[in-house]
């Protein structure tokens, strides 16, 4: 998969990138990222790619052409006309099924906005997705682009080295992941609970089903309606609704 960040700031971007997970698929030829330089398509001798905006306003505005450039010499280098994805609060909230959705495309492109954001025209030219990371104002799309390609990657084959890992973790099922333990068996007088040094794995498996409803329940209830439970499951999480609501000891996880 093919990843292109359309930036002013690319060392930002490949710095963070070339680390880690995302490094090494980059280093196995799993994903590719580029990031092109939005300043190299300025035909400013300043290089400059912002202007006061129409109308009056604090701050600058992006120019249309230097990105509508960068993005058609992208286009022809690639022989394709790739999705656009620009970061904006104004955009959809990014979220695990619309990773799931992105990480089957064989390009993308991310678009990042800086001063007081992008030209309207620009963006009607090449933008074909906003998406925001959360309602909050961050001085770039710099940051949002890296949190969404190291999402996104995980979903590629080959990223992760366990390939189970990706479909076990938090928002799979729409359900929070259940917790972990390693050694030691007991820190500070908390064990490791039982189940999981019974070496049954149809009780194990079993408990991290619960736990990863109980922990949705606790602390994010607004996923369960779109959770994938069985008939057995959603017994479970009534019981644990009518213990939250009376006060009534744990229901039977065993």
């Amino acid at each position: 998969m093919n990843f292109h960040i359309l930036t002013l700031f690319p060392e930002m971007v490949m710095g963070g990138l070339s680390t880690s997970i995302t490094g090494r698929a980059m280093e196995k030829g799993i994903i590719s990222v580029e990031a092109v330089n939005i300043r190299d398509y300025s035909k400013d001798k300043h290089r400059h790619v912002d202007d006061a905006p129409y109308g009056g306003g604090a701050g600058m505005v992006m120019q249309p052409e230097p990105i509508c450039d960068a993005y058609e010499d992208l286009c022809a280098r690639t022989g394709r006309r790739p999705r656009v994805i620009y970061m904006t609060p104004q955009g959809r909230v990014f979220t695990q099924q619309i990773a799931e959705e992105l990480a089957r495309e064989e390009e993308l492109v991310f678009l990042c906005g800086h001063y007081e954001g992008i030209d309207e025209r620009a963006l009607e030219l090449v933008a074909t997705d906003y998406l925001s990371i959360g309602d909050y104002v961050l001085t770039g799309g710099e940051l949002p682009a890296m949190v969404m390609i190291d999402c996104i990657s995980r979903l590629v084959p080959g990223v992760l080295n366990n390939e189970v890992s990706a479909e076990v973790e938090s928002f799979h099922d729409n359900l929070l992941e259940y917790p972990q333990y390693t050694r030691p068996e007991v820190f500070n007088g908390l064990a490791v609970p039982e189940v999981l040094l019974s070496g049954h794995h149809k009780n194990i498996e079993k408990w991290r089903r619960e736990q990863s409803i109980r922990r949705t329940l606790e602390r994010r209830p607004d996923l369960l309606k779109g959770a994938n439970l069985s008939k057995k499951e959603q017994k479970y999480l009534e019981e644990l609704i009518r213990e939250q609501e009376t006060g009534e000891n744990e229901p039977d996880s065993h």
